[in-house]
């Protein structure tokens, strides 16, 4: 356990889910192909649904991402290969079972639910309101995909002045390449830990 992610966690600490949608994340959604061998391989929903799971005992304020759109896709910009793909997909349409959240990762009624159409929770949301009207200082973030919405949020975190902390066994990607590289990368604005890794050190700070 480094010493600067004990100092990270000593702060006021907030947990963001990124996109534990059926579509996205779920066996039979419209990218499985793209990511359930991998979110299965790594365990990814389990160590999520751990660290939420200690969040929610500790009092962590819980918030939830989710990428969704009305039927047409208005909002979503075609200009990149990604976003043609949501559209030829029908996926993430909002109200449909693809936009909802993972049987194993339900928000509570009391979690904020961020919807948003880009690849940063951020952008044109009360998240960062809601993350300065409960006094963060930092952020850690779990979901899929690792170098896409994760990363874009993570970073968005970083500028807007919170250490951020992706938590790196509750993230997963399409490879184990593009999930690497994205942790390797993150290193140097904010940090990686495993579900282990902070569990150790909001411990050490609790004994001091």
């Amino acid at each position: 356990m480094s010493e600067q992610l004990q100092r990270a966690l000593s702060g006021r600490t907030a947990l963001v889910n990124v996109h534990w949608q059926n579509d996205i994340a779920g066996g039979n959604g419209a990218f499985a192909p793209f990511f359930w061998e991998s979110i299965v391989r790594s365990g990814a929903t389990q160590r999520t649904v751990e660290l939420v799971a200690d969040a929610r005992k500790s009092g962590m304020l819980v918030i939830w991402a989710k990428a969704e759109f009305r039927p047409g896709y208005p909002e979503l910009p075609l200009n990149n290969g990604l976003n043609e793909a949501i559209k030829a997909s029908n996926a993430l349409i909002h109200g449909s079972h693809g936009a909802e959240n993972v049987a194993d990762l339900t928000p509570l009624e009391n979690e904020l639910v961020v919807g948003h159409p880009g690849t940063s929770a951020f952008r044109d949301t009360l998240l960062d309101a809601v993350l300065r009207m409960n006094h963060i200082e930092t952020v850690l973030f779990t979901g899929v995909a690792t170098n896409i919405t994760v990363e874009g949020t993570a970073r968005d975190a970083v500028n807007l002045g919170y250490r951020a902390v992706i938590v790196s066994d509750a993230c997963a990607a399409a490879t184990d390449a593009a999930h690497d590289a994205t942790l390797e990368t993150f290193s140097m604005l904010g940090q990686t830990a495993t579900v282990e890794e902070i569990r150790a050190a909001e411990l050490a700070g609790s004994v001091h």
